[in-house]
């Protein structure tokens, strides 16, 4: 088995205050240990995210007066591609707790006592949350519909009772935010705060996908689950949830975000691959493999489906920090065309290495199932593309 080398992929300079190309490649490396480990067993991370917090980083995206960094788009797209390279289950559960903090029209518009408890503790190392959104009959419900999941008032606040699948974090997160409907004559849908350990909360273990074992993405089950009448922190009529009603921003942190996770295992697995085409000497060849024409083609055209993605995930994230951000539909398109880029980088590794790579014992097999699962996030590409065509056909 080839020795892993990890490449640093130019990053540009840090900026003051921000995290060191060091502190990075130290995480990167650090996580990397036991990736497989946590891809064999599929729990949750929890010595991973002890190390990020040891970091300082659990709270990157909060304000800096609550304590946090106060990072934009781009020094959380550096330290989540830092994480992904290393494991990347660890950066999605991680993405959705900066995304809280980084979109304004989202947690910031929460009462101000109940954000600020979430804040501090994300300085602290702690509190982790994620958004339940999909259910067995309705999906995902970002094609629409109401979710079956309900909230009932009651004289203490309110009672939630449904089923929430592919939860990611499930059993490692501190809160929930659980998107439900209420019980109302004329209902309102949203956001329902709830912490991971109240009472009528029973997670299911039925994650068990081809890729991103450890984001532990298992049911859960809420029966009349109680919480506080003001943890009701963003319900609206149905139709203030239609497209274009939210925040444009959720749509940019989540589509680079996923863009940037998943170019993460892409390199990991270029990083693996470079190695092994260098140790690997065929005894009738006499050379390494790194030495011949033909691998140094699709190794260069790895390194150029990667420089793609390097320069439009950072492009999109600069144009954000500085107030000129792209379009729902331009991020939706790099999210396209980057993660399909990261799936052929792998895949041509395979191409080049033919049984080693799908061996067990070695990481790029690990790599190609991670990367795979880039599709099945949201927007997924019909989405994505009949929205590019409309807007481009003026519809």
């Amino acid at each position: 088995m080839a020795t892993q080398a990890i490449q640093r992929d130019d990053a540009p300079a840090a900026s003051a205050g921000s995290v060191s190309a060091e502190q990075l490649d130290r995480l990167t490396r650090r996580l990397a240990e036991t990736a497989e480990h946590y891809d064999r067993s599929g729990e949750f991370p929890r010595a991973n995210f002890d190390l990020l917090a040891s970091e300082g980083l659990i709270g990157l995206t909060v304000p800096r007066d609550l304590g946090g960094r106060g990072a934009g788009l781009g020094e959380a797209i550096r330290v989540l591609a830092a994480v992904a390279k290393g494991e990347p289950s660890t950066a999605l559960i991680l993405f959705m707790t900066y995304h809280y903090h980084a979109t304004p029209a989202r947690a910031r518009n929460w009462p101000q006592a109940i954000y600020e408890r979430l804040a501090r503790d994300a300085v602290a190392g702690r509190g982790l949350i994620g958004g339940l959104r999909v259910e067995p009959e309705l999906g995902t419900p970002v094609r629409g519909g109401l979710p079956a999941t309900v909230a009932r008032r009651t004289a203490d606040g309110w009672a939630i009772s449904g089923t929430k699948i592919y939860s990611t974090g499930s059993t490692g997160l501190d809160w929930f935010s659980v998107w439900a409907k209420t019980d109302e004559t004329e209902p309102r849908v949203g956001n329902f705060l709830v912490r991971a350990d109240s009472a009528g909360i029973d997670i299911e273990p039925v994650w068990d996908h081809l890729g991103m074992r450890a984001t532990v993405s298992h049911a859960v089950h809420f029966a009349d689950t109680p919480t506080p009448l003001d943890h009701a922190v963003d319900i609206r009529r149905p139709d203030q949830w239609a497209a274009g009603a939210g925040d444009p921003s959720l749509a940019i942190w989540n589509a680079l975000a996923i863009s940037t996770i998943y170019d993460g295992v892409a390199r990991a697995a270029r990083d693996w691959l470079r190695a092994y085409l260098n140790d690997r000497v065929p005894t009738n060849l006499g050379a390494s493999l790194a030495t011949l024409p033909r691998v140094q083609e699709k190794f260069g055209e790895i390194e150029t489906l990667l420089q793609v993605n390097r320069t439009l995930i950072r492009d999109a994230a600069a144009r954000y920090d500085a107030g000129d951000p792209p379009s729902a539909v331009e991020v939706n398109n790099i999210k396209y065309l980057t993660t399909g880029n990261a799936i052929r980088a792998v895949e041509i590794g395979l191409e080049l290495t033919g049984n080693p790579g799908i061996s067990r014992k070695n990481p790029l097999e690990r790599h190609y199932r991670d990367v795979l699962c880039s599709r099945i996030h949201s927007p997924q590409t019909d989405t994505i593309l009949i929205a590019a065509g409309r807007a481009a056909l003026g519809n």
